[in-house]
């Protein structure tokens, strides 16, 4: 069912069973989730190895005759001072590769069991004027009053690339606002609430079918 704003129906609305009827496969989400963190990762930690550390190049001393052991270099790993053997480089690549219709097939298996749980609202349009986030605030929560839903957990609000909407919702907690093209399964499965246009709907429908 599409509602406008204010929480009147607005029509019926068919959605393809490959999109938003599919079964779900934990294994299939899990390693897609996983893919997708280990693509997000970022590397920082970075030690220096005995090549980097500054100085080291003149022999401390003598090869014989000291009675010391023999050293090379001030910079070996087991002097104060010296290089890092086997530490963490930021030269790591975490990355993961997902297949295409993995990742959409994911995808559709979130949003089915999200629309089978009712926890996708899907509305006409915002219509959002003015970035005013006492309105907008009102709006939504109107909205899950009429349709007697709980509004709790955190809520992504899904349309067009919408500034009002943005600028509106982005103080508000557990309220995120994601353009449509964006959304992903990270989003999803994070959000308890899901309200999207028609629009985007229609065009995840195409992306995923």
């Amino acid at each position: 069912m599409v509602y406008n704003l204010d929480g009147t129906e607005k029509e019926e609305l068919e959605l393809k069973d490959e999109v938003f009827n599919v079964a779900v496969n934990k294994d299939t989400i899990h390693q897609v989730t996983i893919g997708m963190l280990s693509n997000k990762r970022g590397v920082y930690a970075h030690t220096k190895t005995r090549g980097d550390v500054r100085g080291g190049g003149k022999k401390p001393w003598k090869q014989k005759g000291t009675g010391r052991a023999r050293h090379g270099s001030s910079r070996s790993p087991i002097w104060v001072g010296g290089g890092i053997t086997f530490g963490p480089r930021k030269d790591r690549n975490f990355n993961l590769k997902i297949n295409k219709k993995t990742k959409q097939k994911a995808m559709a298996m979130v949003l089915s069991d999200k629309l089978a749980n009712d926890e996708i609202v899907v509305i006409e349009n915002f219509g959002i004027k003015e970035p005013k986030t006492k309105q907008i605030m009102s709006s939504i929560k109107n909205l899950f009053t009429k349709l007697k839903r709980e509004f709790k957990g955190k809520v992504i609000i899904a349309s067009e690339v919408d500034k009002n909407i943005k600028l509106g919702v982005r103080n508000v907690p557990n309220v995120a606002y994601i353009a449509g093209k964006d959304l992903n399964i990270l989003d999803a499965m994070a959000a308890k609430n899901i309200i999207i246009e028609k629009k985007i709907i229609l065009e995840l429908e195409k992306r995923l079918s």
